[in-house]
This record gives C-alpha cells, sequence and structure tokens, in this order.
C-alpha cells in the first residue's frame, strides 16, 4: 500500500473532480447565506444551501462585475458553476461563473430593485406626507367596486361621518390591467375635486396585491395633490403603495376612520368647548365687573362732591372736638373756680366773724391793739350779722401788766 501525501491526496482528489464532467459545467440551484465580498481582490465568496446541505462557492472578480444585481443573504439563486478542491485546504467547493435569481428570487429582487429605485426619487421621503383634512366634504375611494372592502368603507364612513359624500371611482385591483385601472382611477378622481381618497382592496396572496407594487400605481399616488390614505390587504400586508401614500391604514374599514373625523365625538367637544366659553366668558364679566367697580369707586373718591362731603365731615368733626374742648375748658375752670372760691372763702373776715370774732373800727381804721385806743374814742364793732357803736370807757393794755 502506497502511502501518500496530503498534498498528493488532494491532488489526486481535485484531479479526479475536475476530470468528471458530472461535475462540470453545471446548474446548481440554493439560497446564499454568509455571503462577502473582498473589496481588494473583488471575489466573492458565499454559501449555497438547501433544506438539508450546504456547498463552499467562490465567484471570482472577472464573473462578478457580470453581474446585473448584488447577491444578498436569503436570495434564492441559480449557480452556474463547476466542482472543484481547493487543495490548500483540501476544501470541496464549487467555482461559480454566473447566478441567476431563481422564481420567487426574481421577484424578491424585481421589488427590492424597485423600492431603491424609488426610495432615491424621495418617492417615500416623510417629508413629503401631507396631512388629511379635518372635515373632508368629498371623500373619494378607488377599489373594485364588487369587493367588500367598498361596503365596509361605506358602512364606517355612514356612521361616523353622515354628512360627507362618498364618490366611488371604480378599478381593477389584480390581474394584468390592475396599475393601469387604479392609476387612471386616481387621476379621475383628482380632476372630481375629492378633498382625501381612500385606494386599496381587501386581503389576498401576494400576486393578488402585485398591483400596489408596480411604479405605475406608486407613481400616480406620488404625483397625486390630493391626500390619500392607502389600505392594501390585511394589517401584516405591505406594499410599496402603502409606502407611497400620505398614510397607510392596516384595513379598508381603518382606512375609513382615518380619512373622516367622528361626528359623534366632535359634537362632544363642540359641547365641551361651548361650556368651557360660557365658563369663561362669565369669568371675564365678573373680573371686569369688579375692575369697573374698583374704576367707579376710585372715580367717586376723587369727584368734587365726594371732597367736598368728606370736607365737610371733616368740618364737623372738628366743630365737635372744639365743643368738646370748649365744655373740657369750662368745666376745668368751673372746678378751679370753686376751689379758688372756697379757699377765698375760707379766708374770708365774715367767716372768721361767723365762728364769734368781732371786727373793731374807728372811724374807717381797723383797730387791732388796744393802745391804738383813747378813753371816749367812739367805736364800730362789726359782728357776722350786724354791727354796734360804743364809746370806750377804759383801756387795759396786756403788755404792759
Amino acid at each position: 500500500m502506497a502511502i501518500l501525501s496530503v498534498t498528493q491526496l488532494n491532488r489526486y482528489v481535485g484531479f479526479r473532480i475536475k476530470e468528471d464532467h458530472t461535475v462540470q459545467g453545471i446548474l446548481v440551484r440554493g439560497e446564499i447565506c454568509s455571503f462577502t465580498r473582498n473589496f481588494r481582490s473583488g471575489h466573492c465568496y458565499f454559501t449555497l444551501r438547501d433544506a438539508e446541505s450546504g456547498v463552499k462557492a467562490v465567484m471570482f472578480r472577472t464573473q462578478a462585475q457580470r453581474l446585473r444585481f448584488l447577491p444578498e443573504d436569503g436570495m434564492a439563486v441559480i449557480a452556474a458553476a463547476s466542482a472543484c478542491l481547493y487543495e490548500k485546504e483540501g476544501t470541496f467547493q464549487l467555482y461559480v461563473t454566473d447566478l441567476q435569481p431563481d422564481g420567487a428570487g426574481m421577484q424578491a429582487m424585481a421589488f427590492e430593485a424597485l423600492k431603491k429605485k424609488l426610495s432615491a426619487l424621495g418617492v417615500f421621503d416623510a417629508f413629503a406626507k401631507r396631512p388629511l383634512p379635518f372635515m373632508p366634504k368629498k371623500i373619494g375611494v378607488i377599489t373594485s367596486d364588487s369587493g367588500a372592502a367598498l361596503q365596509d368603507i361605506k358602512n364606517v364612513i355612514g356612521r361616523r361621518y353622515p354628512i360627507g359624500t362618498i364618490l366611488v371611482y371604480p378599478a381593477q385591483v389584480q390581474g394584468v390591467a390592475a396599475p393601469e385601472s387604479v392609476a387612471h382611477a386616481i387621476l379621475a378622481a383628482e380632476k372630481g375635486g375629492c378633498d382625501v381618497l381612500i385606494v386599496g382592496r381587501g386581503g389576498g396572496g401576494a400576486e393578488d396585491l402585485q398591483a400596489f407594487n408596480t411604479e405605475q400605481v406608486v407613481m400616480a399616488i406620488y404625483h397625486c395633490n390630493i391626500p390619500i390614505v392607502s389600505a392594501v390587504g390585511h394589517e401584516t400586508d405591505w406594499t410599496l403603495a402603502d409606502a407611497a401614500a400620505d398614510l397607510r391604514a392596516p384595513t379598508p374599514s381603518a382606512a375609513a376612520e382615518l380619512a373622516v373625523p367622528d361626528m359623534h365625538q366632535i359634537m362632544q367637544q363642540i359641547a365641551a368647548l361651548q361650556k368651557r366659553m360660557e365658563m369663561t366668558i362669565h369669568q371675564h364679566i365678573v373680573q371686569h365687573e369688579q375692575t369697573l367697580r374698583r374704576f367707579s369707586d376710585r372715580l367717586r373718591m376723587q369727584s368734587p362732591m365726594h371732597q367736598q362731603i368728606l370736607a365737610h365731615n371733616q368740618l364737623q368733626t372738628l366743630i365737635q372736638r372744639l365743643h368738646r374742648c370748649g365744655r373740657k375748658l369750662i368745666e376745668s375752670r368751673e372746678i378751679l373756680l370753686r376751689q379758688q372760691a372756697a379757699r377765698l372763702e375760707m379766708l374770708s373776715p365774715l367767716t372768721i366773724l361767723g365762728r364769734g370774732y368781732a371786727l373793731v373800727y374807728r372811724g374807717d381804721d381797723l383797730i387791732r391793739y388796744a393802745a391804738q385806743l383813747s378813753v371816749d374814742d367812739t367805736l364800730i364793732i362789726r359782728f357776722s350779722q350786724g354791727t354796734a357803736t360804743v364809746k370806750v370807757q377804759a383801756i387795759t393794755d396786756e403788755t404792759e401788766a
């Protein structure tokens, strides 16, 4: 038995694979994963997988430059390749010379390509979205005239907003003619003077919703001058028309609720606002009445008549104070006079005479000492009541005794 080196073994296996035409120039179907591109060399490295197995693959720069799409993980492709063995690592791999999207993968690629194109044009930009009118007069509905979506929209608008006018613009919503039909209906609704549009259809599969992923419908929505609510499919469905519309609704019924207000709520809001307005007006009236009374009081206080009344009241007060002061002064003087009179009365000779004393006069002279007298002098004695005339018969001087 021969002994082979690793290099010899790998080279032999690689040669046998290369010589086996069964695995050379073949087509392999699989899903791309772990895709990387070496930006220096330009080579692409990835793995092709199916439900049970995977195989490494290499696509050199020369072949990669000819690709018309950018491979991404999860993309289903058909690869034109040849099997080989990378001797240095002993790795079995495919040398890929071309890649083509496979079935649904091709549709996904076309969808992504259109999405990128429209995004670059600004079709999905948030600043381009327009607000919906608060109370639209005319509500345009673009959908199939035989579908349940139209009846749902009518029921919701009729219940929430009975004053609005519903204008239906029938359109095919699936099939080959659907994109052109929807685009024409949008143009007709725009010419019809609608205030808001509801564009959509009921649920369905991906193929049923394909018309709303076409460039014709998306650009018709983007160029329409009327705000548009998109309602395509069920809540989990999403289309390019949803992204281009001014507002997306999960269902046609939800679109109707977004497009028009609820009149019952509006009436409740009006009643609440009216009550607030009445309360505010009442508060303003009360405040102005208080201000008016305050200014009236200030004006009355500054009027000549009020000043005259104040002066008159002040004069009356001063007069009353003067009278009180006069009475007090008189009373105090009366008390003082009575006190002085009492003192004077106590010092009066008459008072002394009343206690049994008498005054002796000789003519007009008051006699105080016996030495002032002579015998035979005529004297007048004054008592407290009455007088008496007497003649001096003898004189006794107590100082001499």
